[in-house]
């Protein structure tokens, strides 16, 4: 790591304070990711089990290269359908053995780890996801779904100050706590059908301290986030898919931090795809993807729009699943890849 002046130190802590105080500043407090459709259940936790896989995903994600200490985020996660065919045995009085389906079927779990660098701070947690799923039966041709989540989180926050230069005798330098901890839950909702599905989900819903310093009476500093989702498929031919969907994002400081992600995908045969997206007032994503057996692998390309594109080379996020499971083609007609 590149040494650093501590006074970029001091300006994030009294930042920190400011935000406690006012909530008039907002940053990249969450992790981001570009193929939010191959995390869906890292955004929404309703989502988990949902197309009634068992899935384990690996993400790795780059962004601005080229900048010192750019942000860094990698993550790993599980998720499954806890399915109709899981059988009980169980014994009757005569001592013969009946197996007798469980009633699991409904249950979606999962599992989430991750570790966040930007700059000097550096975010490491975990998720553990429960999510409901509602058969509610064919409308118009269509099979639907209702489905609700929620995901315990715990994750801790702390100041990398290696090689950091700073004055020994500065009073707050000298109090503040080099990590915090910080347990909370998400929410989410999701309905879907086999062509389309929208979704909504909160973060944060205790709004952790993430206050550093011995500031006195001061309020909680997190900010929660909100999410909406939301896409619709459309068979163009025999082969292929076009899936436009939007992703759009914001805090407790509502309009000051709305950011839309609007994506349109084209799929060949289920097994190739390719897309593009805006996220306004950031970047042009380029995304591509295949499916080769039970892997699934992906790629996206930010393209950096704003004036930091100066000093970097884009945003790079690869991303690799593996789904397992015979069962799943009971689900398949809600593939949420």
């Amino acid at each position: 790591m590149k040494r650093v002046n501590m006074t970029y130190l001091r300006f994030f802590l009294l930042l920190t304070f400011v935000i406690s105080k006012n909530n008039m500043v907002h940053s990249q407090q969450v992790p981001m990711y570009s193929q939010y459709i191959m995390n869906g259940y890292l955004v929404n936790p309703s989502l988990a089990g949902r197309d009634g896989y068992s899935t384990v995903t690996l993400t790795a994600r780059e962004q601005w290269i080229g900048l010192a200490q750019n942000p860094a985020t990698y993550a790993a996660s599980f998720q499954t359908r806890i399915l109709r065919n899981s059988y009980i045995s169980k014994s009757t009085t005569v001592r013969k053995k009946l197996v007798r389906p469980s009633k699991g079927s409904r249950v979606g779990v999962g599992g989430y780890v991750f570790n966040d660098n930007n700059g000097i701070m550096r975010r490491t947690g975990l998720q553990a996801i429960y999510a409901y799923h509602i058969n509610l039966g064919r409308s118009d041709g269509f099979q639907r779904n209702l489905s609700f989540g929620l995901a315990l989180s715990a994750y801790q926050f702390a100041v990398n100050t290696d090689n950091l230069i700073y004055d020994t005798d500065d009073p707050l330098l000298n109090t503040y706590d080099r990590s915090v901890f910080i347990p909370d839950f998400n929410f989410g909702t999701s309905y879907a059908t086999s062509r389309y599905y929208v979704g909504f989900a909160m973060t944060n819903l205790f709004r952790g301290s993430l206050l550093f310093s011995d500031v006195k009476d001061s309020k909680r500093t997190e900010l929660g986030h909100y999410y909406l989702t939301g896409g619709i498929k459309f068979p163009v031919a025999a082969d292929w898919t076009i899936e436009p969907s939007a992703y759009i994002k914001s805090s407790d400081l509502i309009f000051k931090s709305i950011q839309m992600d609007l994506t349109t995908r084209v799929y060949y045969k289920e097994d190739y795809w390719a897309g593009l997206s805006w996220r306004t007032n950031d970047a042009v994503i380029l995304l591509v993807g295949l499916k080769y057996d039970r892997f699934y692998f992906a790629y996206a390309f930010d393209f950096t729009l704003t004036d930091i594109r100066r000093q970097s080379a884009g945003t790079h996020e690869l991303t690799l699943a593996l789904k397992f499971g015979e069962s799943a083609r009971r689900y398949r007609w809600i593939n949420a890849f």
